[in-house]
């Protein structure tokens, strides 16, 4: 089946185009319009969203926070510099984290970060090469954290986070990724106030964002590739909404796709989404048949990435390549702060 090779999902990104600083207002973003069936492509500014959404569909949210999960310290013993980014708590004060420089991080090995106001030591070495670290500290984690830590921005970006809540959508709620779900960075509480008020549901569930967004293709046969686990939670007013939208005959229209592969993993075969929580490594590429989704907004992404593979799923490989190629004719923004589509 054509699409199934990652060399497939390749398109040519001036650098010029990769967003360094999010706009001054997150709704004036650009937002390019893709009809999923015909390819037909219109432009927008963000805030006109409001023109492609209907009373009786439901926008669902993922209001995952990020925490500072970039922290700077150094070895103890011999006083090297050490960059480590936390993915994922697995119990109390244990985590799983990405250490540079890795190999010389054994077991056994002492960290110290903020003047020795947190240590760690390296517990054991997990898949791809991830280390388990257990935290020691006085006081509040969280506060800790705020104090010590960085937003850990993608490697594309090089510019530093002036206001660290633009790294936040406005209804982040609940503590737990290692990145955003950059889909949500262009609403506003206002224009979401709109949205509800012309009849649009709104569905919060939660995906905490790990280490598959950083991780990149690495065999040419997509099936080949394995996604990270994450952890989600759709409660049941969330999964009640969804449903019921549904069965009204209304759209239900995910706001990024961690919000797309959370309803979906819940989803059963019948595509009824179920209340719950879990881990999931769904992958979704062309051949995917969807349960619940119906349309998507979604940011631009990177070549050849896992992302680009699940809208490729949902509106053709064909008709979303094109749509990137006129953006890059049109000078749109592209990644975390870049510019959005909405694929109807």
């Amino acid at each position: 089946m054509e699409g199934l090779r990652t060399s497939d999902y390749d398109f040519a990104l001036p650098k010029e185009l990769i967003a360094q600083d999010p706009l001054a207002e997150r709704s004036s973003s650009r937002l390019l319009v893709l009809d999923k069936e015909t390819g037909a492509r219109t432009h927008h500014q963000f805030r006109e969203i409001m023109d492609f959404l209907r009373a009786g569909d439901c926008l669902v949210l993922n209001n995952t926070k990020v925490i500072p999960a970039r922290l700077y310290g150094s070895k103890k013993e011999t006083g090297a510099a050490i960059e480590v980014l936390l993915l994922k708590r697995r119990k109390g004060d244990v985590w799983e984290t990405l250490i540079k420089p890795g190999k010389k991080a054994k077991p056994g090995t002492e960290l110290v970060f903020g003047n020795g106001a947190l240590t760690a030591q390296v517990v054991d070495v997990v898949e791809e090469g991830n280390r388990l670290i257990q935290f020691r500290y006085e006081g509040i984690w969280e506060e800790l954290l705020d104090r010590l830590g960085e937003m850990p921005l993608p490697p594309y970006i090089t510019h530093k986070l002036q206001d660290k809540n633009r790294y936040q959508t406005v209804y982040a709620k609940y503590e737990g990724s290692a990145a955003a779900p950059t889909a949500g960075l262009h609403f506003t509480e206002e224009l979401l106030h709109k949205i509800e008020k012309m009849g649009v549901s709104l569905a919060c569930v939660t995906l905490h964002v790990g280490l598959g967004t950083f991780r990149p293709v690495k065999v040419e046969n997509v099936t080949e590739h394995h996604m990270h686990s994450e952890y989600y939670e759709v409660t049941e007013e969330a999964a009640g909404c969804i449903n019921d939208t549904k069965r009204n005959g209304g759209r239900v229209i995910c706001v990024g796709t961690t919000s797309c592969r959370t309803i979906e993993s819940a989803a059963d075969a019948s595509g009824i989404v179920q209340p719950g929580c879990g881990n999931t490594e769904i992958f979704i590429y062309p051949g995917y048949r969807f349960r619940v989704l119906d349309g998507l907004i979604t940011n631009f992404h990177l070549p050849q990435s896992t992302l680009l593979m699940l809208v490729s799923a949902l509106a053709g490989r064909g008709h979303v390549l094109a749509a990137y190629e006129e953006a890059v004719r049109e000078r749109y923004r592209f990644f975390s702060f870049g510019d959005a589509m909405f694929v109807i």
